[in-house]
């Protein structure tokens, strides 16, 4: 099979917002939007947040192809004044696609030095689905992660609890086995 870009593009098109919203629980891979190289998945993801009217994705990791720039560039509006962050390129095309901040208020220290994918920049391609969206169509449903571990912390006790049960019914059978003899 031979990569067609017309194809590619018309999937793009033919997108709306309610498929890039029913499909953010699969398994996806995040593309430069200019030449299609892959810059990172949905399982380095852990969120997306708005700054100053700019959607991005953040990322824990990214491919070798994101380039952090040389230069430290300083903030200057709304939340990213008095940052210092580098911008993200494309390897193969030079194209920006993010930010990467090395310093920040305390508003945004919680994502110092992790990968923010700009939307508008990049692609997403659904895996199982052979379907590409834009990223600026692409909203994340993730849950905070105080809630998931209260979910896991609830299945580890339901586990717990059914495996206390086993154990008293086979001290019982063992017990009663004892007595039969």
């Amino acid at each position: 099979m031979e990569y067609d870009e017309n194809l590619l593009i018309s999937r793009i098109e033919d997108m709306n917002l309610e498929d890039g919203e029913a499909l953010v629980k699969q398994q996806m891979t995040f593309h430069c939007a200019q030449c299609n190289t892959v810059l990172a998945d949905s399982v380095g993801v852990c969120g997306e947040i708005v700054i100053n009217s700019v959607d991005f994705i953040v990322c824990l990791r990214v491919t070798n192809d994101v380039a952090i720039g040389e230069r430290n560039e300083l903030g200057h509006k709304e939340k990213m004044a008095d940052c210092i962050f580098s911008s993200l390129k494309c390897r193969v095309c030079c194209s920006a696609v993010g930010k990467i901040i090395h310093s920040a208020s305390s508003r945004l220290a919680p994502i110092r030095s992790l990968f923010l994918l700009h939307k508008e920049n990049i692609n997403c391609y659904i895996l199982n689905s052979i379907s590409m969206l834009k990223g600026s169509t692409l909203k994340l449903d993730l849950k905070p992660l105080r809630d998931t571990i209260n979910e896991v912390r609830q299945e580890y006790k339901a586990q717990l609890d059914h495996m206390s049960q086993l154990k008293s019914r086979l001290a019982d059978r063992s017990v009663t086995s004892d007595l039969d003899k």
